[in-house]
């Protein structure tokens, strides 16, 4: 069963940017209430996309690089990358059903 990864600012380029399937990154921190409400969202759809889609997870409280090269100014945010670009970007939790329509636009895009 797939999981989410742990990603580090050293392992990015490679787990992310040099990923051959679409990588939602999610940027969150221990200590964010709506981080924790989505983390099982995000274990769920890793296993229903798995080998279509990955799901990363980078501690922005250790790992600030990628952080702040994407802008990012809250949290949780996903972004979504196809290619070793950006496709597409969520801030805040939301529901699985407005995940679930993420993964899938990655997947078809």
């Amino acid at each position: 069963m797939a999981k989410p990864v742990t990603v580090t600012d050293d392992d990015f380029e490679q787990q992310v940017l040099q990923s051959d399937i679409p990588v939602v990154v999610d940027f969150w921190a221990p200590w964010c209430g709506p981080c924790r409400v989505i983390a099982p969202i995000l274990e769920e759809l890793a296993k229903e996309y798995d080998g279509k889609v990955k799901v990363a997870k980078v501690n922005t409280d250790d790992h600030q690089r990628w952080m702040s090269k994407f802008g990012i100014m809250a949290i949780p945010t996903m972004i979504f990358f196809k290619n070793g670009k950006e496709i597409n970007r969520i801030v805040g939790a939301g529901p699985k059903r407005m995940l679930k329509e993420a993964f899938d636009a990655a997947v078809a895009e």
